[in-house]
């Protein structure tokens, strides 16, 4: 299996996500309850089944409170490659502590 390099930075919010895309994280995912869905192909990862490859931060250049934070996540037990984005700071969304744990052992 070829290594996919993930650089460290694609410049803005949508064109990393286009970046990832290319690379073949295609499937958008969301958070639900404890764990991560992808709604195109009814597909439920729990926090077992994926890791996360790589984490993005985004800051809006006019409004500090504008932040966001984009993960590349692949599941090897779906065969599934995606992205979530979610906010951090002041507009994170409330999520589980489990999935919390997860996202967050990825260090840059």
């Amino acid at each position: 299996m070829n290594e996919i390099s993930l650089n460290e930075s694609y410049g803005t919010l949508s064109e990393t996500i286009n970046a990832l895309k290319g690379l073949g994280y295609t499937s958008d995912l969301n958070v639900r309850e404890e764990c991560l869905v992808c709604h195109s192909t009814n597909t439920v990862l729990s926090p077992d089944d994926f890791q996360i490859d790589k984490v993005y931060r985004f800051e809006g250049m006019s409004n500090p409170d504008d932040q966001s934070i984009l993960y590349a996540i692949s599941s090897e037990r779906f065969a599934l490659k995606g992205i979530l984005v979610n906010g951090y700071g002041v507009s994170a969304d409330e999520m589980p502590a489990k999935l919390v744990e997860k996202l967050q052992t990825h260090k840059e």
